[in-house]
Order: C-alpha cells, then structure tokens, then sequence
C-alpha cells in the first residue's frame, strides 16, 4: 500500500483529484533517444496501412459489404491515430495498440452509422450515407457487426492489459451513447445553458478522443497520473476542437472549409456561438434571432451572421478555444516524460486548432 508521501495530488478543470506518482516525475525510460518520434501524419499512414483490409467476412453480402462501404469512405482516423500516440508516448509501439486502434475506428463509425439514421443525413464524406445506400434496416445491423467486430479486435490485447483497456472502453462508449442522448434532447428544449452544453460535447465528442489517448497510454505502461494528465489533454483538447468546428461553420472559407458556412444555422443547431449570442445580444436582437430560427431557408444565414458579429461572438469563439486549448497544453505538460515526447501531441494540437477545414 502506498504511503501519502509517495504520492503528489493534482486537480483537473472540475476539481478531481489527478494522483502522480513519485517515480512518474523521472522521464519515462523507454527508448528516450533510441528512435525518433513519429508524428501524426506518419503514424496515420501506418494505421491506414493496416486498417485499410476487408473487416469483414462475404457473407451475407449486403450485410457485411454496408459496414466495409462505411469504412472504405475513409475520414480522419484521428482516434486511433490517437492511440497509437499515447502508447509511444511511454514505450514503443506495441501490437496491441493497433488491435485496440481498430476497436476505436470500428466503434466510431458504429456510432456514425446510427447518428446518421436518427439525423435522417443523406450524405457522410460528400457520399450516400449506409442506410440511404443499403436500407434502414441493413444499416442497423451493419452498424451493430462493426460494434461486436471491434470487441473481436480487443479480444486480442494481451491478457495483462485487457481488463484496464475493456473497463475504459466500455465507459467511454457508454458516454458517447449519453452524449447522443443529450444532444437530440437539447434540441426539442428552447433554452440550454453553457455547461450542460459543455457537458454534452464532452461525452458526445471529447471522451473518445481523451479515452483513446489514456488506452494507448496503458498498453505503454504509464503509471495512473501520467494517464489521469493524458486524459484531460485529450478532454479538453476536443472541447477546444468543438468550439473550432462551430466556428468554422459559421465563419470559415466555404472553399477551404469544403462546404457551405452557415450549416449548423440552417438546422437551428445549438452551438457554442448561438449560445452566446443569445446570452449577450440585446433584447431587439434575441428577438430577431428567435425569429430567424423559425426560418427553414438559406435567407436567415446572413442575417444570424450579423447578430453574431455584432455581438462579437466570433471573437468570443476565438478566445474559449484558446482557453481549453490552454488548459489542454497545461496537463500535458504536468506529464513525466521527457518535452521531446510530448512534442507530437503538442505539434498536433495546434494543427487541428490552426485548421480552417
């Protein structure tokens, strides 16, 4: 049993405790200058490489060839890309970080394929989503298959590291099915304020990224501090990611951006920006802006615009990223290892905060 000088406490953003251990205060040992680093767009190609195979058997065809059809479209893989970046962070890459990686990949597009189908969406990556393609009701069983696919693939992690990696899996998909929750509730409710919203992007977005940091993290043997710092970095890092991408569409370059700006406008999403323009506009503004959200057509997108410069919510957007964002670099840098092993999550937090795509 640990006496309490053997340990140093630390708080999150929300006050919980984050316990590091002594010996976590030495830089990790494992290969400190015995390899370069790899960075994000290296480790991408090495998952996509990888990943990149037929997931499922050929029968029955139009079963297995919807939930391949999802994965050939591609996307960012910024999860599992994740993974494989807090296990190198700590050790080298083990086989098991790319058996976990996969389970990520596999379980989020699971969830795509569902969102889609409660979001009615025809279109996920510029193509016909998996139940316009295959049918509502093959798409629901596809989505399924890659769920029980990915815990085939978590099967396969070494039996020392299992337990930890199940139990942070399976809260972690928990969460993400509340956050879901939460936000199709949001919208049938008139009024939300910011920290259920927060709380909402946090399970619904953030915890997947966070989770799949702190498991890579556990297959590369750091101890319970370095993963609690982990962790929080990838939390807050993709509420950072959030306030970008609502930003974005609001007030991004339609031709960097690769689709119209004002999406999320034309549903009537609540987002971080139509949040505080309805906080902070004056009272002849929030009663033009309830007005505009009565709308169904693309002649209220400039007109919800101007309100939201007037009220300097495109500035106010810029600052609450940097803030999470700042608290993201802050427990990263609370981690005991060497600065050279921070510097691939460091270099990628700033590019998806630099991103105008």
């Amino acid at each position: 049993m640990r006496t309490n000088d053997q340990m140093i406490k630390k708080t999150d953003i929300n006050g919980n405790t984050i316990s590091t251990e002594k010996n976590e205060i030495k830089a990790a040992p494992a290969v400190e200058n015995k390899q370069s680093l790899h960075s994000y767009k290296e480790l991408s190609h090495l998952f996509e490489q990888r990943f990149n195979v037929r997931q499922f058997p050929e029968q029955p065809e139009k079963l297995y060839d919807a939930s391949q059809y999802l994965l050939a479209l591609g996307g960012k893989r910024i999860r599992p890309v994740m993974c494989l970046m807090g296990n190198e962070m700590f050790d080298t890459i083990k086989e098991d970080a790319y058996h976990v990686a996969a389970a990520i990949e596999l379980f989020h597009n699971f969830t795509l394929v569902h969102d889609d189908i409660m979001d009615r969406a025809p279109l996920r990556r510029g193509m016909q989503t998996v139940h316009m393609k295959f049918g509502e009701s093959t798409a629901l069983l596809a989505g399924d298959v890659m769920l029980v696919t990915g815990y085939q693939s978590l099967n396969k992690v070494h039996i020392d590291f299992l337990p930890a990696v199940l139990s942070l899996f399976n809260k972690t998909a928990k969460e993400v099915c509340e956050g879901q929750q939460l936000d199709m509730d949001f919208e049938k409710m008139p009024e939300i304020n910011f920290d259920d919203y927060v709380r909402m992007i946090t399970l619904k977005t953030s915890v997947a990224l966070a989770a799949s940091l702190q498991l890579g993290a556990i297959l590369g043997g750091a101890g319970l501090g370095n993963q609690g710092h982990l962790y929080e970095f990838g939390k807050n890092l993709g509420i950072a990611f959030q306030v970008q991408d609502d930003y974005l569409d609001a007030f991004g370059n339609p031709e960097k951006f690769g689709k119209k700006t004002g999406g999320d406008i034309m549903a009537n999403k609540k987002t971080f920006l139509l949040l505080q323009a309805l906080k902070v506009a004056s009272a002849s503004q929030q009663k033009e802006l309830h007005s505009l959200l009565r709308l169904n057509d693309e002649s209220k997108i400039q007109p919800v615009l101007d309100i939201y410069t007037s009220c300097q919510v495109d500035v106010w957007a810029k600052e609450l990223k940097q803030k999470y964002l700042s608290i993201a670099l802050e427990h990263l840098e609370e981690i005991a290892v060497l600065s050279a092993r921070k510097k691939p999550l460091e270099d990628l937090a700033h590019y998806l905060m630099d991103r105008d795509v």
